[in-house]
Parts: C-alpha cells; structure tokens; sequence
C-alpha cells in the first residue's frame, strides 16, 4: 500500500502516452474521479469549519468578551 502511494504522489504531473481514444476516455475519468474523492472527503471539514453549531457561537462570543 505505501508502495502505491509513493508511486501515485512521485508520477503526479508526469504526461501520459494515450494511444487510443478509449486509453484517453479512460484516464480522463480516473483523473475526475480523484478530483471527486477529494472534494467530498475535504468538503465535510470545510463546512463544519465554515458552519457552527450555536454552541460552538456561543463558546466564541464569551471568548471574544473575555480578551
């Protein structure tokens, strides 16, 4: 697995030889589908970062009024 891994993050921007139109179709898809994992495994994080529970406002209100 970290083999994989090490090969993934080390062939990151290499170019790609694409023979066919199917090998093309094929890598394009590979490349969206990564996109997308990433997307919805960060989105989560962004949103409970961005949007907080009234508790958490609460919490930064009396910390503000106590600087």
């Amino acid at each position: 697995m970290v083999d994989f891994l090490r090969q993934l993050f080390s062939s990151t921007g290499d170019m790609v030889k694409v023979y066919t139109l199917v090998d093309f179709y094929n890598y394009i898809k590979a490349v969206e589908y990564l996109i997308c994992v990433a997307f919805f495994a960060t989105f989560p994080l962004f949103y409970k970062h961005i949007i907080k529970t009234p508790s958490e406002r609460e919490a930064d209100v009396l910390k503000r009024s106590e600087e």
